[in-house]
């Protein structure tokens, strides 16, 4: 169940749009549009995004937004058969040493309290709840849980 599978990381590029939006709406009961993730890579200077691939495919992916000194996690999403290997994990992995990496020395990101693989996932990387946002999403008005992570060198 937890095996472990061959990925690589890497920046994500406009060439990776579309694998990117086919796993955003996979994973996702309101996926961003398309424009939004070619604007977040050709226009928002704040905007840092990685994908993890698998013998060339996109696997899954994560963007943050780095504002001084903090890390925003935009959105982060693993291919439903890639989900159960630690694929996530080693992803926000990934992310928090590029953040600190960019300058950042907390992160922050939003996550629905259903989703309990997650919470448990970003509990383990050292996030800790500190607030809620009501009604965060908009499919089904759940409240959104704000976690943050002080981040260290790696």
């Amino acid at each position: 169940m937890n095996e472990l599978i061959d990925v690589e990381f890497r920046f994500m590029t406009t060439e990776d749009v579309d694998a990117v939006w086919e796993l955003e709406r996979l994973a996702f009961p309101t996926p961003w549009p398309r424009d939004a993730f070619v604007n977040e890579l050709t226009i928002n200077p704040n905007a840092r995004y990685v994908v993890a691939t698998m013998a060339t495919q996109v696997v899954a992916y994560c963007g943050m937004w780095i504002v001084l000194d903090e890390a925003h996690i935009t959105n982060v999403a693993v291919h439903p058969d890639c989900r159960g290997k630690k694929v996530g994990e080693r992803l926000m992995r990934q992310m928090m040493g590029l953040a600190y990496l960019f300058g950042a020395r907390s992160m922050t990101l939003e996550v629905r309290p259903s989703n309990t693989v997650a919470r448990n996932m970003y509990t383990k990387l050292g996030f800790t709840e500190q607030g809620r946002r009501k009604r965060y999403y908009s499919d089904n008005n759940e409240d959104a849980l704000i976690m943050w992570v002080t981040l260290h060198e790696q």
